[in-house]
Parts: C-alpha cells; sequence; structure tokens
C-alpha cells in the first residue's frame, strides 16, 4: 500500500512511525507491524535524492522494523517469568517516549507564541514627578507621643529584655576546655602503681589536680584491670576499693 509523503515534514524515523500509525489510525500498544513495515518501505524508496546522513536513520529503522517482522512469524520466546515476550515492546516504548517529548514541545512552542503577543508600554513618567518625595509632617508622625509615653515604651522593651534572661545560666563563667597529656598521665599511674604494691584508689584520685584529670585516671585502672596488671576489692559497697599491684619491679 503506497502513501504519499513529504520528506521535510517528519524530523525522524520515530516521527514517521508515529505519523503512520495516527494515519492508519491503529493502536500503538498493537501495531499491525506488516502494514506499517510495508509503508515505512514506500518512505525509504522516496528518499533516494536525500542527504545519506539523514537516510542512514531510516534506513537502520528499516531493518528494526524488518527484523521485527522476522520475529514475529517465529514461535513466541519466553521471559524468565514464563510470560511471552513481544517483538514490538521495545519499540512501543521508543515511540511513547518520542510522542510525549513531541507534544510537550507544540505546548512550549505555543506558550512561545502567546508570549510574543505580551506588549508591554515604556515607562513615561516626568522626572519631577518621579523624584517627587512628600513633605514629611512631623505633628501628624508624633501624633499624640510624648516623652513620658516613649519613656514607658523603652522601659517595657527593656523588661521583655530581661526576661529572656536565664537568671541561673546567665552567671555562669566560660567554660574552658582543659586539655589532659594521656601518655604522660599513663606513664604516671603505671609508675604509681609499680611503686605501690596495695594502695587505695580513692587515694590515687585524691592525688590529681582536675576532674579531667581524675576521669583519664579512672579509665587508665579499668585498662590495667583488663590486661591483668592489677586487682580490686572492695569488702562492703560503701567502703573504699583497694589495688593490688601485679606489675613485677
Amino acid at each position: 500500500m503506497a502513501i504519499s509523503v513529504k520528506l521535510q515534514v517528519f524530523e525522524g524515523p520515530l516521527d514517521l512511525l508515529l505519523h503512520l500509525i495516527e494515519k492508519n489510525k491503529v493502536d500503538i500498544y498493537d501495531i499491525p507491524i506488516s502494514l506499517i513495515t510495508e509503508q515505512y518501505l514506500e518512505y525509504i524508496k522516496a528518499m533516494k535524492d536525500e542527504d545519506m546522513d539523514v537516510a542512514s536513520e531510516f534506513l537502520v529503522m528499516a531493518a528494526t522494523l524488518l527484523d521485527i517482522k522476522c520475529r514475529m512469524l517465529l514461535p513466541k520466546e519466553v521471559n524468565e517469568e514464563g510470560e511471552e515476550e513481544d517483538p514490538r515492546a521495545e519499540l512501543v516504548e521508543k515511540l511513547i517516549e518520542y510522542k510525549l517529548y513531541k507534544y510537550m514541545s507544540f505546548e512550549l512552542k505555543d506558550r512561545q507564541i502567546d508570549a510574543c503577543r505580551n506588549l508591554y508600554k515604556e515607562p513615561s513618567i516626568p522626572d519631577e514627578i518621579k523624584n517627587y518625595v512628600p513633605p514629611l509632617d512631623y505633628d501628624e508622625l508624633i501624633g499624640d507621643m510624648d516623652l513620658s509615653k516613649l519613656n514607658n515604651i523603652f522601659k517595657a522593651v527593656m523588661r521583655r529584655r530581661d526576661d529572656k534572661i536565664d537568671p541561673i545560666r546567665s552567671k555562669f563563667g566560660n567554660i574552658e576546655k582543659e586539655n589532659v597529656d594521656l601518655e604522660a598521665k599513663q606513664v604516671y599511674v603505671r609508675l604509681y602503681v609499680s611503686t605501690h604494691k596495695t594502695f587505695s584508689f580513692r587515694e590515687l584520685l585524691e592525688r590529681q589536680n582536675s576532674k579531667p584529670e581524675i576521669v583519664v585516671t579512672f579509665l587508665l585502672i579499668l585498662e590495667m584491670i583488663k590486661i591483668g596488671e592489677i586487682e580490686v576489692s572492695q569488702e562492703d559497697t560503701c567502703d573504699d576499693i583497694t589495688i593490688v599491684s601485679k606489675i613485677v619491679a
């Protein structure tokens, strides 16, 4: 079945296929591949004098259509899920995607045309009017305001600011970070343990100069317990902890 077409109408093989589908009024999801291929090849024959770079795209699509036509004559292929595969599925997906972008381009073109119809008038206000500043009436601006009312407003603003101040936290000093030399403290604790075979844990902590040093010393003692360099004992829950050194001098 031959059809008459104008080569310059179509921007590519997908555009031509979409035209043939719409012209024959067929379902894009159930393309009669034999009919469309026949009409498509008729169009290819009319492209003898066209640029080869352009014609090559249509020839590739012609080969694709012939491949689909041959595959449809063969037994249906079955996918991993046991469903029959349609050889036209990939082509249908490309056509739907192309159709979507094509109609989106039409919409953008219509908006561009509508935008070209909008006209704007250049501002023509005289400089005398544009630069005019109305005089300020101070009496109208102040109204019935006086110094007493302004003072009351100022006090109210200050009270709101004072209410936002935390009476406790505002008296805190600056918190400064205190660094503890871990290696030096480790040498100190190990030397103390090796020179005191039995000693009080509380007494060791009281020798530290700050809370960070106490924390580091406590962690070092835990590590020495873990590796078996010391043993600890406590007769009662509230009694002092006694540490026994296992380090051989």
